[in-house]
């Protein structure tokens, strides 16, 4: 075979190859062929000659020529000037070597059929996207364990509770967990999800008050790559994606706008979601958990909440005490929280004086579980070792007397309020007894004719009297 039917044998070899450039010791591309041009987006005449960062950015390939050592079935990122998107291979680039000198180096693909590449490319996107939520899940297991011992308390609502959540939790049946800001009802949630038989996949949370309306759509039920203004190129899951298999937290569900409600009671009905911009459904199998410090039934009546997805998401209620209704609790609760503490901070706090556990008791505790954590932190930070005294929550006791305080002005108020129905109700009966005779009436409650008629003008003015 002679020199020409050579070179044009090897270009139809070079052909054939799936992708295949050839870069000199420069850096510079001397051959590229067409099906690594249609991968790209472009021609060959805009490529031969260019140094190859700069028509395939990240390609390595000048690297491996001044290093000499092969990079083989490496995951790389390549971007389509036509269709203006990324695609990711699974890329090889070898040196050449000549009398033991690196002269170029080669690259190629292992696929030819771009349609294949872009599915591809989805998987793998898809797979990044979980991959980052299981290292962030898996952290966050290591961190935390969940289980019954995880509900701290001995208190009879706390022991009923355990036994509905030891009865539901292997069952896919949807829960709505209610109660005050800082009750626990994450912890509730969480244990649910331990406890199940899904305990090994997912538990996606996603706070329905904490992202915008307008992005929440999004970040429930994913979308397709230019659905939107803004849209990543490559698209994204949603959480229900995500927690397929698993269980969903729907965390604050009260916040959820009337549009997103009947969308979200569709899929949970059909059991299968549309991304935003798409048209293909995704088949389901999620645990919904919804939590919520509403009264969603008062939501109802406002017409801001569904009534239809109310009953779909409460066919389990759990209704977390507030604090204040389990006070028993608290000691429970402090040592906890005082163990936990000592660990986060390395600190070495012995346990609480029982005066001040009774001191506790006397806070209304608004903020809950939540708040008795935040003041033993304070607390246990300041004292850093031994027991704590009530010298160590002066700054919880400025709290208590000014609610005392307001405790006590509300109280007064309330009595004096009562004082003036009481004698409103005892005049107009004397009155009416009277057939409204002012001075019988004054002279049968002891008071002078001046006085009875001040308080008539300012407390019973609508009610006809008789002059006599």
């Amino acid at each position: 075979m002679n020199e020409i039917h050579l070179n044009k044998a090897l270009r139809n070899c070079l052909e054939a190859i799936h992708t295949f450039v050839f870069v000199n010791k420069f850096g510079i591309i001397e051959y590229i062929n067409q099906n690594y041009c249609d991968l790209l987006g472009i021609k060959k005449e805009d490529a031969i000659g260019r140094n190859v960062e700069d028509i395939i950015p990240g390609t390595r390939l000048d690297v491996v020529v001044k290093t000499g050592k092969e990079e083989v079935g490496e995951i790389m990122k390549f971007f389509n000037h036509k269709t203006q998107k990324d695609i990711y291979l699974v890329a090889n680039r070898i040196p050449v070597i000549e009398n033991r000198q690196v002269i170029g180096a080669i690259g190629q693909t292992t696929i030819q059929d771009v349609s294949l590449v872009e599915r591809l490319s989805e998987e793998i996107e898809s797979l990044k996207n979980k991959k980052e939520y299981y290292e962030e899940q898996l952290n966050e297991l290591r961190q935390k364990k969940y289980s019954l011992s995880s509900i701290i308390g001995k208190s009879r609502s706390i022991v009923e509770l355990k036994k509905v959540i030891t009865d539901i939790s292997d069952s896919s049946l949807s829960v709505l967990i209610t109660g005050e800001t800082g009750t626990g009802k994450e912890v509730f949630a969480n244990t649910i999800h331990r406890l199940s038989s899904r305990h090994d996949k997912n538990f996606v949370k996603i706070n329905c008050a904490a992202i915008p309306k307008d992005l929440l759509e999004s970040e429930l039920f994913g979308y397709e790559e230019g659905a939107f203004t803004g849209a990543s190129k490559k698209g994204k899951i949603g959480k229900f994606e995500l927690a397929n298999n698993g269980t969903l937290l729907l965390d604050e569900i009260g916040e959820m706008p009337l549009f997103l409600q009947s969308k979200l009671l569709r899929v949970l009905q059909e059991k299968e979601v549309e991304r935003v911009g798409g048209t293909k459904p995704i088949k389901l199998n999620v645990r919904i958990i919804c939590s919520t410090n509403k009264d969603i039934q008062e939501l109802i009546q406002k017409g801001v909440f569904r009534a239809d997805l109310y009953y779909r998401i409460n066919i389990v209620e759990l209704e977390i005490p507030p604090l204040r209704e389990r006070l028993d609790d608290i000691p429970f609760l402090c040592e906890h929280f005082i163990n936990k503490i000592n660990d986060e901070e390395n600190l070495n706090i012995t346990g609480i004086e029982g005066n001040v556990l009774e001191m506790f008791k006397m806070y209304s505790w608004k903020g809950n579980v939540r708040e008795l954590e935040h003041v033993l932190e304070r607390a246990c930070v300041m004292a850093s070792h031994g027991q704590l005294k009530e010298k160590d929550f002066k700054f919880l006791i400025s709290r208590i007397n000014v609610e005392k305080n307001s405790f006590d002005e509300d109280a007064i108020g309330l009595l004096e309020s009562t004082k003036n129905r009481s004698e409103k109700e005892e005049i107009i009966r004397i009155l009416i007894k009277t057939n409204g005779n002012k001075s019988l009436t004054a002279k049968i409650l002891n008071i002078s004719r001046s006085t009875l008629y001040e308080k008539i003008k300012s407390t019973i003015s609508k009610h006809k009297i008789i002059e006599t």
